[in-house]
């Protein structure tokens, strides 16, 4: 990573395309794991049985993977 001063004089971060797409996919996966937290928080509060909760939570992971993948990923060039 290296540091590039923009037009006002302060320091600006310059990341690849490859450390964006990173940032972003852990970012993404933060967020979608504080949602299935409070999933199971709700759920273990409104009393569902702990083995559904878990379940739910593998499910819920699972997709936030799957979707944070599709969204960060980089387009092919198909010309």
């Amino acid at each position: 990573m290296s540091v590039r001063r923009s037009g006002s004089g302060s320091p600006r971060a310059c990341l690849s395309p490859f450390e964006e797409h990173i940032m972003s996919f852990a970012l993404y996966l933060v967020g979608f794991v504080l949602l299935t937290c409070g999933i199971a928080w709700g759920l273990v509060t409104a009393g569902m049985p702990h083995l559904y909760v878990a379940i739910a939570c593998v499910i819920l992971i699972g997709l936030g993977i799957i979707t944070g993948v599709a969204k960060t990923r980089s387009k092919d060039s198909s010309n």
